[in-house]
């Protein structure tokens, strides 16, 4: 298990010590964050005039919204990453299914291939047989002819 981090941070002008899991730069950045947000209240002139307990509570109430928005993009980001893993798994099961038709359709490109050319080589020997046998008789009418 990781080793506990302390660290101290200035927030809203005052010092205090963080302690976590996380390592220091982690802390500083949430301290970092917090007087960002501290910031932006500050700046705003229709908050002046509410008490210190208000403004905290609308304080918290900004973080839990950032929260929650920064939640409902990352389960969105998460859907679309889970969509386009089915999708990649899909395409790479389409891809092997058409390597493996492929191969086959190659296998029996070759066959065909193979047959035609006996079929060829038997066109081949039966019109040579035809001739013979052609040229064979033509010779015999003619010496009856005579």
């Amino acid at each position: 298990m990781a080793e506990k981090t302390s660290a101290e941070v200035i927030i809203g002008g005052k010092v205090y010590t963080l302690s976590g899991y996380e390592g220091e730069e982690y802390l500083q950045k949430v301290a970092t964050y917090i007087n960002n947000k501290l910031g932006e209240f500050q700046g705003m002139e229709e908050l002046r005039h509410l008490s210190g307990d208000m403004k905290a509570t609308l304080l918290q109430l900004n973080i839990a919204d950032d929260y929650f928005k920064a939640k409902t993009q990352v389960e969105k980001l998460e859907r679309e990453i889970e969509q386009k893993e089915k999708e990649i798994y899909d395409l790479k099961h389409d891809l092997i299914s058409n390597q493996i038709k492929a191969e086959s359709d190659e296998k029996a490109r070759k066959e065909l291939e193979e047959q035609n050319k006996e079929l060829l080589i038997n066109k081949a020997k039966l019109e040579a047989s035809l001739e013979d046998a052609l040229l064979g008789k033509v010779p015999e009418k003619d010496k009856t002819e005579e």
